[in-house]
């Protein structure tokens, strides 16, 4: 019997959604405090940031949510030679002010351990605290899988905590080697095979990866 939970293709009307389901534990967690120390501007900095890169990913990209709008998956295409959101540097000074360095250095630290080679590329998977938040993350994990995988090319993540790394890795993910964003947290960055496309296969370590990475 199949349970899986509906999922829909996000549309521009649903940016703020989607900002705010990823905020909201971006906002909680050490990587937020660190990217903006002051809790009183947490929230706006980091959402002003966020969605530079949703909008980016709904014109570069993809995204998905549950119909209910309690998870989402948001995808970018590197195809080639990865491109910011236009204008990258300018409007992301204007949204994240005195902060601009940690940002700019968390994008180093990211980069150098992301793969160069063409691959979809998950940069945010966000799913609500509310109950069967596993099932609900699941259904929409298996379901932009699927569509990732009509491309034909490896998908990527990174994840930050040992449940995502261990539900990722029922999905066909290969952990790679883990590690430390300028905080301190223990980032493990996901690699899936095209042909891995059940969840439970066990995959074996994709030769072309070339490393020897947020979701929520």
């Amino acid at each position: 019997m199949n349970h899986a939970l509906p999922v829909c293709r996000a549309r521009w009307h649903d940016i703020a959604d989607i900002v705010d389901l990823v905020v909201g534990p971006f906002a909680g967690s050490a990587t937020g405090a660190w990217l903006v120390p002051d809790v009183r501007r947490r929230r706006d900095v980091l959402t002003a940031v966020i969605r530079l890169w949703i909008e980016h990913a709904l014109l570069s990209g993809e995204a998905y949510l549950l119909q209910d709008h309690s998870a989402a998956a948001v995808w970018l295409h590197q195809y080639g030679p990865t491109h910011a959101p236009t204008n990258y540097g300018e409007r992301l000074a204007v949204a994240c002010a005195d902060y601009l360095e940690r940002f700019l250095h968390l994008d180093d630290v990211l980069a150098a351990h992301r793969p160069a080679t063409p691959h979809n590329h998950l940069a945010f998977f966000a799913v609500t605290p509310k109950p069967h938040r596993i099932r609900r993350a699941s259904s929409l994990l298996a379901a932009s899988n699927a569509r990732m995988g009509q491309a034909l090319l490896p998908t990527y993540t990174e994840v930050t905590s040992t449940a995502d790394r261990d539900l990722y890795a029922r999905h066909g993910y290969v952990t790679h080697e883990p590690f430390e964003l300028p905080d301190g947290t223990t980032t493990y960055p996901m690699w899936r095979s095209p042909a891995l496309r059940q969840p439970g296969r066990v995959p074996a370590r994709p030769a072309i990866c070339p490393y020897a990475a947020m979701s929520a």
